[in-house]
């Protein structure tokens, strides 16, 4: 800040040293001049300097909220209102924004999403769709639950704004005000890289809220294990789904400048808490973060605390992970897994932790499975 104000300084006097001195004439232009500097300054002080932005040091510096669902009470906070980069988070307000076209009937989800080449052309995480070829709303918002795929995002968000991503965008901020998410900022319907594309995690809490108490009916998508998509498993990324108990969605986030951000729900003896961690180095480090922050909320909820199963994870044939062996508090989390399983398992995957669930086998569209080959440029994961 200091040395943006110097060099705004120095450019003032600068200009200010081209008019040479020699009567009142020259002297008056000089007035002039100092006149249009400063103020040229003041100007350049408010809109460079003052605006605030998300840098890339944000990572490792931690924003978190835990928020009771019911009454919208906050249990705990750290920097919740500290404007961050999304990531994948964005994806949210996408769901939200198909959910409410949903229950107002104008689509359905079944209906047809067509892929244009915009769309098509997004960074991975995604789907490998087509240009010139459809997927239905169902399995555009599957591939953004699970896979967090860009691609699908883009396709509904074209959908939904009447074929225009960026007017969709702004209907997405439009939304975020009527929600009180005073913070937060959108640019696109995936959460790719922009710098103008804000939240912070007082704002995804609200959002997370919004979803969960507007829209019961559609929540359920949120705990989806993994889908089938033209007959290839598609897995979730969300590790809380297998190693918090009550946990039951939402979503995971991260590129390089945002860090690895999380949105967690999970029920314990019919309280329901909402947890945001968003900036974290690492995957073991943002899950156990998660972790601790709601167990935290849960007892002072009253809720007992419960151990943590052993998980192991489905990888490829040469190796399995292990998730997380976590019996007691602020133990490591796991990486997140989302490689495909060397071996079908079965064709329709039910609900996680619901017996009574719905079943999703989804065999259209196009696919290609390019989610190692982005991992290894870290572009954008879910």
């Amino acid at each position: 800040m200091d040395e943006k104000r110097g060099w705004l300084a120095h450019l003032c006097r600068a200009v200010v040293s081209l008019v040479p001195d020699g009567g009142c004439r020259q002297a008056g232009r000089r007035r002039t001049l100092r006149l249009t500097v400063g103020l040229a300054a003041g100007y350049l002080a408010t809109t460079v300097i003052a605006t605030p932005r998300a840098h890339a040091q944000y990572v490792g510096q931690i924003s978190s909220i835990v928020m009771d669902a019911r009454t919208g009470a906050v249990l705990s906070q750290s920097n919740p209102d500290l404007q961050r980069f999304p990531a994948s988070l964005t994806k949210l307000m996408t769901l939200y924004m198909a959910f409410k076209a949903m229950r107002a009937g104008q689509v359905t989800l079944d209906q047809a999403v067509p892929v244009s080449a915009h769309s098509a052309s997004m960074e991975p995480s995604k789907l490998g769709l087509v240009p010139g070829s459809y997927l239905t709303v169902e399995q555009a918002v599957l591939g953004l639950v699970t896979k967090s795929a860009n691609d699908a995002a883009c396709a509904l968000g074209e959908l939904l704004g009447g074929g225009d991503e960026a007017r969709f965008a702004d209907l997405m901020t439009r939304q975020a005000r009527a929600l009180g998410m005073a913070n937060t900022t959108f640019r696109n319907a995936s959460g790719l890289p922009n710098e103008e594309q804000m939240t912070s995690a007082r704002d995804l809490a609200l959002l997370t809220r919004q979803i969960i108490t507007e829209f019961p009916e559609y929540y359920h998508y949120f705990a989806v294990p993994a889908f089938y998509f033209h007959g290839r498993q598609v897995p979730n990324h969300d590790p809380m789904l297998r190693i918090y108990p009550g946990a039951d969605g939402l979503k995971t986030g991260y590129t390089a400048l945002a860090g690895r951000n999380l949105v967690t729900s999970a029920v314990r003896e019919n309280v329901r808490l909402i947890g945001v961690v968003l900036g974290a180095r690492t995957n073991p480090q943002r899950s156990a973060l998660m972790a601790g922050i709601l167990d935290d909320g849960f007892r002072q909820e009253g809720v007992a605390d419960v151990r943590r199963p052993l998980v192991l994870a489905r990888g490829n044939r040469h190796r399995a992970a292990v998730m997380l062996a976590a019996a007691t508090r602020g133990s490591a989390g796991p990486e997140q897994v989302a490689e495909l399983p060397s071996t079908p398992r079965h064709h329709v995957l039910a609900r996680h932790g619901h017996a009574h669930a719905p079943v999703h086998m989804v065999a259209a569209g196009h696919t290609g499975s390019r989610h190692a080959a982005a991992r290894k440029r870290g572009r954008s994961h879910g």
